[in-house]
């Protein structure tokens, strides 16, 4: 059964299975003792980062080991903003970052700091003169992902770097996504990642502070990696984590052309076999292995859950799959399309074969949920006579709101207005998104009944 959920979780390489059984046998003792077994355990836990320490692009003693990428970026975050309190307050980062470091940016806003989010244009990038104006009076971290994690797409690291060292401002790099792929581009103070991203074993994360960047743990600590992870290390998962970096990143030029020429197939076939979707993200500075694409008129729950019927192990950004019912952070931040979000990351290794038949499967999956929920007619084209009209949503979860607005439109004459009631919050972004898919004119939103909020949208043919 093909897993294209790589971006969530790698299944483990077979380099970082075989280090890890090593490690379980010759690396169970506490490196920190000076008898035998503690000083062997000591010797793998310098060679993992030494290892580690040259895929990043940094000296082994700025590296530590966490127990995850999450906590590798939190006490990343606050042990920058800490360190750098007289400076002053504040802190940048993308709005598309990882929810990771969103909650970090939550927690200091809480403590009393401020928090700025540089928005992202269409394509999920930031503008590195924009993210610029903001390293003004008082910051004193900024964050930037090298490669969005739903999306694919990368960031301006290198320019973006340029800008934060003429401000004096660290620079954190959340190297998640892409660290598997080659090394982030110079200039960064502060980096995150996690092993699990690139097929070695959950439970281990990076963090490389630069020397001479003002740095100050936070939290309890103690004498391990440098005070700034604390607790007896998983040396085993840590082995096998450096082990199969080197490994994945030996194979990263090869396997991330195969992979791009794959994920070329399906960002071009995708419009052409499935009506109403659009590709998002970049479509030429991304990842390799990644590809988003949303669909109109159906919700991502039923689509993911059809998907795995057919033995597909896809993700997605849509808020019909979260528990929150809102969409993606990142799609919001695009001003894309979040109904019907599928996202598709490869593993290594992926057969051509995997993908023709997902090629396959999926114009029929998402016909059969069209289907069952009434969507998929031809917005527009028919000559209406009706005035304005209004659309009541209220109650109704995406993408039930974009159908009904799908249905009428055309029954109105061009000019006239269809104002959809919802209190759905996924209808904020998905009315503008449709609009300009289907080049009808969306006109804003106002306060409506019931609590909900009521979306103009004005025929253009």
């Amino acid at each position: 059964m093909p897993y294209f959920d790589a971006a969530s979780a790698a299944p483990l390489h077979p380099v970082a299975r075989q280090a890890l059984l090593a490690a379980l046998d010759e690396g169970w003792a506490d490196p920190a003792r000076l008898y035998r077994e503690g000083r062997r355990a000591r010797l793998l836990l310098d060679a993992a980062r030494e290892a580690a320490a040259e895929a990043v692009g940094c000296r082994p003693d700025e590296l530590v080991f966490t127990p995850s990428g999450t906590r590798a970026v939190h006490s990343g975050v606050s042990g920058a903003l800490a360190g750098r309190r007289r400076t002053g307050r504040r802190l940048v980062v993308s709005a598309v970052e990882h929810s990771s470091v969103l909650h970090a940016g939550g927690a200091h806003a809480t403590a009393g700091g401020e928090v700025t989010e540089v928005p992202v244009g269409r394509n999920g990038a930031v503008d590195p003169d924009a993210f610029a104006a903001e390293l003004g009076e008082g910051v004193a971290l900024a964050c930037l992902q090298s490669a969005n994690h739903e999306v694919g797409t990368e960031q301006p690291v290198a320019e973006v770097a340029g800008a934060c060292r003429e401000a004096g401002v660290p620079l954190l790099v959340d190297a998640a996504q892409s660290l598997g792929w080659g090394p982030v581009p110079e200039g960064w103070s502060l980096l995150t990642a996690s092993a699990h991203k690139w097929g070695g074993p959950a439970g281990v994360g990076l963090l490389a502070v630069r020397k001479g960047v003002r740095f100050a743990p936070q939290g309890p600590s103690d004498e391990r990696e440098s005070g700034r992870a604390p607790g007896f290390e998983n040396l085993p998962a840590i082995v096998a984590a450096a082990a199969s970096l080197r490994a994945v990143r030996a194979e990263a030029a090869a396997e991330g052309a195969r992979l791009r020429g794959l994920v070329d197939r399906i960002r071009a076939r995708v419009p052409e076999l499935v009506p109403d979707v659009e590709v998002v993200g970049d479509p030429v500075r991304r990842l390799p292995h990644l590809v988003t694409f949303s669909c109109l008129y159906v919700d991502g729950e039923t689509v993911l859950s059809e998907l795995d019927r057919e033995g597909f192990s896809v993700s997605s950004g849509s808020s019909c799959t979260s528990s929150t019912l809102t969409p993606s952070h990142v799609l919001r931040a695009m001003g894309v399309l979040s109904e019907g979000n599928v996202r598709v990351s490869l593993p290594a290794g992926t057969e051509e074969a995997d993908v023709d038949r997902f090629l396959e499967v999926l114009p029929r999956v998402v016909a059969s949920v069209r289907e069952r929920l009434g969507g998929g007619g031809p917005a527009g084209g028919g000559g209406g006579e009706r005035g304005d009209l209004v659309v009541d949503a209220l109650g109704k979860r995406c993408p039930i709101p974009v159908i009904e607005l799908a249905k009428v439109i055309g029954t109105v004459r061009v000019g006239g207005t269809v104002t959809v009631l919802s209190d759905d919050e996924a209808a904020r972004l998905d009315i503008p998104a449709w609009c300009e898919m289907r080049g009808q004119l969306y006109e804003g939103e106002s306060a409506g009944p019931g609590g909900g909020r009521a979306y103009v949208v004005r025929r253009a043919s």
